[in-house]
This record gives C-alpha cells, sequence and structure tokens, in this order.
C-alpha cells in the first residue's frame, strides 16, 4: 500500500542516519587544530583564530586552504566548554570515518593488535589510550557506538593529534565486533584484576596470533556478556600489592606486552 505508515525501526533507522549526517565536532587547541588542518582526510568547517594563534598556524592553514576567521582575544565565541584551555584555536570538522572493522583488522596499518574498550566514557582515558596505540603500532581502537566517548575537543586535545592518525571506531555492538574478530584469527585477551593468568602467560600463549586486548571501564571492569566472549582472562600483576591502574594505564601496558612478542 502507498500510503502505509513506515515502522517505527525504520524511522529511527533514518533519524539517526539524519543525525548523524549532521553532526559535527569543534577540536580546539593549539596541538589538536594543527593536526587536523594537516589531515587530508578530514572534513573542516569553520576555523576560529585569534592573531596569535594565526600567527602561530600559518603554514598549517595555509596547506589546508581554509579561510579562518580572526576573533579578538576577548570574543572567542564557539561552542566549546566554559574553561576549555583552547589557545585561541578552534576547528569545527566532520568526525573521522576509519571504515569497516574487518577492512582496518585484516590488512590495516600497524601490527595486527587492537585495543577494545568496553563502556569507557571517559574522554580523556580514550584519548590517552589512542596515543598508546598509536605509540605501540595498534591498528585501531574499538569501542561501542553508545556508553563510550565519542569524538570530542577533550577527547582530541588528550589524544595529542593521535585522533588524526589512530583509527577509533565505534560500533553497533561490542560482543558482535569481538566475534567478528575472533573469526579473523584474533586472539581476545580481557584484563581482569581477579584472573588466574597473568598478562605475560596470555601474550606467551597468543603466541604470533593477531591480539584484541579488552579493557574495561575504571569501577565496573569488564561486564559480563564482554568477559564471556573473550579467549582468556588476564591479570596486570602488581609487585607492590598495593593500588591498581587506570583504564589508560592499563592498557598502555598491555599493549607494551603484546607488541614486545
Amino acid at each position: 500500500m502507498s500510503g502505509a505508515k513506515k515502522p517505527a525501526w525504520v524511522i529511527d533507522k533514518e533519524r539517526a542516519r539524519r543525525a548523524a549526517a549532521a553532526e559535527t565536532v569543534w577540536l580546539f587547541g593549539l596541538h589538536a587544530v594543527r593536526d587536523a588542518l594537516l589531515n587530508p582526510a578530514r572534513q573542516r568547517l569553520r576555523l576560529v583564530l585569534t592573531k596569535n594563534a594565526h600567527d602561530k598556524l600559518a603554514d598549517a592553514v595555509t596547506a589546508a586552504g581554509i579561510a579562518p576567521e580572526i576573533v579578538d582575544p576577548r570574543k572567542f565565541d564557539v561552542p566549546i566548554d566554559e574553561g576549555s584551555v583552547h589557545q585561541g584555536a578552534a576547528l569545527e570538522v566532520k568526525p573521522l570515518n576509519w571504515g569497516k572493522l574487518a577492512d582496518v583488522a585484516i590488512s590495516g596499518a600497524g601490527a595486527p593488535l587492537v585495543v577494545l574498550l568496553d563502556r569507557v566514557t571517559d574522554p580523556h582515558n580514550v584519548g590517552a589510550v589512542l596515543r598508546s596505540a598509536e605509540v605501540f603500532g595498534a591498528r585501531a581502537v574499538i569501542a561501542p557506538r553508545h556508553h563510550s566517548a565519542p569524538e570530542t575537543g577533550a577527547l582530541a586535545k588528550t589524544a595529542s593529534g593521535a585522533l588524526e592518525r589512530q583509527p577509533y571506531l565505534r560500533v553497533a555492538n561490542l560482543s558482535d565486533a569481538m566475534e567478528e574478530l575472533r573469526a579473523m584469527g584474533y586472539l581476545l585477551i580481557g584484563l581482569d584484576g581477579e584472573a588466574d593468568f597473568t598478562l605475560e602467560q596470555a601474550v606467551t600463549e597468543a603466541g604470533g596470533r593477531p591480539v584484541g586486548l579488552v579493557v574495561g571501564a575504571e569501577g565496573p571492569g569488564l561486564r559480563e556478556k564482554t568477559r564471556e566472549t573473550c579467549d582468556r582472562l588476564a591479570r596486570v600483576p602488581y609487585p607492590g600489592g598495593f593500588g591498581s591502574l587506570n583504564v589508560s594505564n592499563a592498557a598502555a601496558v598491555a599493549l607494551y606486552a603484546a607488541s614486545r612478542r
């Protein structure tokens, strides 16, 4: 019937597609803005600079071919959180599209090593993980589309340029992505402070196989479904017997261990 009403799920899907198409991100700070200006994959919409910031970014602005809006430092009116250290530079962009998980995980740059974040919502933690992933040559950082930190200026600033270079894939369902990685040959190692195996033992067991390091949010850790989907749970041993690492530090230690194979 031509006049039939669309099902609710179709309407929701179309609404989500329109919202994604309209989504933009404001990056701020000299380092984050410079890296975004120099990234050919980044779609740039609006650049707002003070005269001082423009002088410092002149080469990147020229390379990007975008006309900046030069504003008075006292009238730096862009929609970023009050108190953000913008250094007189802000850039409105479209979120990066890194493509499909399979393409990145199988033939992406770097070692066959990925990090999966289970409901890590703090942009500073995610930014720090992206930096570590880039340093240790991982192919991607993967997180669920909901209940994870999206691309934001705060995340970009903490990532210190890594957001422009390190694939950050946000997937519909983390467990489904883990199963997809397993089908590609990845061994999934979940970090759990109560695990019987140490991280070193789990990495040794992996041998030459691709590795997915699964890290949970501070406090709740890995969700039950995520734990069940891992091939092996492993702990980072603490010789001092005191305290624990936060999520970004734990990811960095695990990346170092896996990259040394």
